[in-house]
């Protein structure tokens, strides 16, 4: 049996430290955040206490499944915001990125820069700060900060369907398909 140094469990404690977080459970505290839109405004988290707001990680800006998920999602944003969710997506693509594709695809929405993958990584939409894309996931977050229903297995052409009857299905009614 080989002896295992210090240094050498520190590492690999720390190297634990940073694996995959996994997707937060409903009830959990989402993560402080601040980052910046596509239009190099800062969305904070703390700004967003009181409100309820869907946070969706999607791979890549105007790329096909993107593209759908999105339109889809601008295509039920009315009914959305009438629900009192506001909608962020989050990539790692730069604000101009992100403004190209809100420009092109007339998204309604904010679009955040994730660059530095802190957050991604903290909810699980990443395994580490070097993924090259998001994963496709998506939290309804309620006024209190806390994750009211994680979407892990999202379908870009029903996702706005599936967030709306959440919505509904907690205010007690019945939504529209």
């Amino acid at each position: 049996m080989k002896a295992v140094t210090l240094p050498a469990l520190f590492l690999a404690a720390l190297v634990a430290g940073t694996a995959h977080a996994g997707m937060l459970e409903p009830g959990s505290a989402m993560p402080a955040f601040a980052l910046a839109d596509h239009n190099d405004q800062m969305v904070r988290s703390q700004d967003l206490a009181g409100k309820s707001y869907l946070l969706w990680f999607y791979p890549k800006a105007m790329t096909p499944g993107c593209t759908k998920e999105a339109q889809g999602i601008r295509e039920r944003y009315a009914e959305l915001q009438s629900a009192g969710v506001e909608v962020l997506g989050v990539s790692f693509d730069d604000p101009a990125s992100n403004r190209r594709f809100v420009e092109t695809e007339s998204l309604p929405f904010r679009l955040l820069s994730d660059a530095d993958r802190k957050l991604a990584v903290a909810v699980g939409a990443a395994d580490t700060a070097e993924a090259k894309f998001a994963r496709r996931i998506s939290y309804l977050v309620g006024p209190d900060g806390n994750v009211r229903k994680a979407y892990d297995d999202v379908d870009p052409s029903t996702h706005a369907a599936g967030v709306l009857a959440d919505c509904a299905e907690a205010a007690g009614s019945v939504p529209t398909p």
